[in-house]
């Protein structure tokens, strides 16, 4: 049996049909190797600690007020959110391949010894003029015009993802750089009580050394304990200051002093939520989703370097009027039309849409290896800080013992030296343990307040669009 020839309904349905699909692949989110659970203390449950707004994470009123000043002043994010605008507008522009081009042109002029825009000597003179609108359609037939809409968008969505990216991040710095200054005034207050301590203890041995009940090696200790001591404080001053510095910026602001509200103590710890389930922190981290929405757009370039091995189809048209005289254009006379279809496509262009093509291939696959890294290194920060926590806070138990144990100590040594059955020297030294320890103990307590502010970011928490504080 023959086949039968298509009718022309069946031409045209057939059209339609190819016009509704697109050049290039269709976009697939890449397999992901996620673990069953993070690698850590997790715990269980589907709720995550993400999930909380920053404000209840974050209980210190000052540090909210420098936060909410962050969000509304900061250069970094101001910027994050030009570049978005800036997509924004692209989408628009590649929206606009969808609709028809319409333009208008007009023309006026007189000429003599003119033929075609070339001098000659024919001594003829005229005038006329010129009005037409024109409009030019290219039909979508191969998808290449979805394919570049579809890229934009998937551009656009990127750097929404990205100003989430920096909001959040912009939170966790603020409150790192707040906790870092906090840490900073406790070390400046251990180092004065310090130098007070070991000033007081000099001043007893270099007394019992004018008795002859001390020898020079005691008070040459004293003195070298205090020198150390008051040599820490400028140093610490000028931490204090370049710190103060560094969250000015962060509000967008001048450098300038940064008020206080809680000590490092007195900082409340975030509920002990879970940190949620590894798949969820594909759809949570935004650096994750933004480039997932690069590998889409990288997809959909890759459906544009195909279409363009295809032909192109244009329809145009123009209506207007050109006349020698005015008579004519109000008679009618002057009229002038057409429509046109035009169909253009490559035959040789030395490799040229073959190099193309295979750049938006390679584009894609960057993109790619780029997305599951993102993924891969999400796992690895929500690991890190959920270790970090739980032996941070173990190790601050240990170091809080060893604090109370020094301090025990220099009150035994105290006592033991006003019965007269030791010297003022083992005072010295075991103030020379104590506070290295109170140090070391501020350390430990501001790194567990760094692993929770890391653990809020690692999970892609931090910001609620839709959200606000009550």
């Amino acid at each position: 049996m023959s086949a039968k020839p298509i009718s022309r309904h069946g031409r045209w349905l057939l059209a339609l049909l190819l016009a509704g699909c697109a050049a290039g692949p269709d976009y697939k989110r890449p397999p992901v190797n996620a673990p069953p659970g993070f690698r850590g203390p997790a715990g269980a449950g589907t709720n995550s600690l993400a999930d909380l707004p920053w404000w209840r994470v974050f209980r210190d009123d000052t540090l909210q007020q420098l936060i909410r000043a962050a969000l509304t002043n900061n250069y970094d994010l101001r910027i994050a959110v030009t570049r978005m605008e800036q997509a924004r507008a692209v989408v628009q522009q590649n929206r606009s391949l969808f609709l028809p081009q319409l333009t208008y042109q007009a023309a006026v002029g007189a000429s003599q010894n003119v033929l075609n825009n070339t001098p000659t000597f024919s001594g003829q003179s005229g005038s006329g003029w010129d009005l037409a609108a024109n409009v030019s359609w290219e039909i979508d037939l191969w998808g290449r015009i979805r394919r570049l809409n579809e890229s934009s968008r998937a551009q656009f969505l990127s750097t929404v993802e990205a100003r989430r990216d920096v909001t959040i991040s912009l939170i966790a710095n603020v409150a790192q750089a707040y906790f870092q200054l906090l840490a900073l005034d406790q070390e400046l207050e251990i180092a004065g009580r310090s130098t007070n301590s070991f000033g007081q203890t000099l001043t007893i041995f270099d007394q019992r050394r004018k008795m002859g009940v001390a020898s020079k090696l005691e008070t040459a200790s004293a003195e070298a304990a205090l020198d150390t001591a008051a040599a820490s404080v400028p140093e610490l001053q000028r931490q204090i200051a370049v710190q103060e510095n560094l969250i000015s910026v962060l509000l967008g602001e001048n450098p300038g002093p940064i008020a206080r509200g809680r000590t490092l103590l007195q900082q409340e710890l975030p509920p002990d939520v879970p940190p949620g389930l590894p798949s969820d922190l594909l759809q949570r981290r935004p650096d994750i989703r933004q480039a997932e929405q690069l590998l889409r757009s990288a997809n959909a370039q890759i459906g544009v370097a195909k279409a363009d091995f295809f032909p192109r189809i244009n329809l145009t048209g123009l209506l207007g009027q050109a006349s020698p005289e005015l008579a004519w254009y109000t008679s009618g006379a002057g009229n002038a039309w057409s429509i046109a279809a035009g169909l253009t496509g490559p035959i040789f262009e030395g490799g040229l849409l073959v190099g193309q093509y295979r750049q938006a291939k390679a584009a894609w696959e960057r993109a790619r290896l780029q997305y599951q890294s993102a993924v891969l290194t999400a796992f690895q920060e929500v690991s890190n800080a959920l270790i970090s926590r739980d032996l941070l806070s173990r190790q601050r138990i240990l170091q809080s013992h060893a604090v109370d144990a020094y301090k025990e100590a220099v009150q035994v040594a105290n006592e033991r030296y006003l019965a007269g059955r030791a010297s003022y020297y083992e005072i010295l030294q075991e103030q020379q343990q104590l506070y290295p320890a109170e140090n070391a103990l501020t350390q430990t307590q501001l790194n567990q307040l760094l692993s929770i502010v890391q653990l809020y970011r690692a999970l892609g928490g931090g910001w609620d669009a839709s959200a606000a504080k009550p």
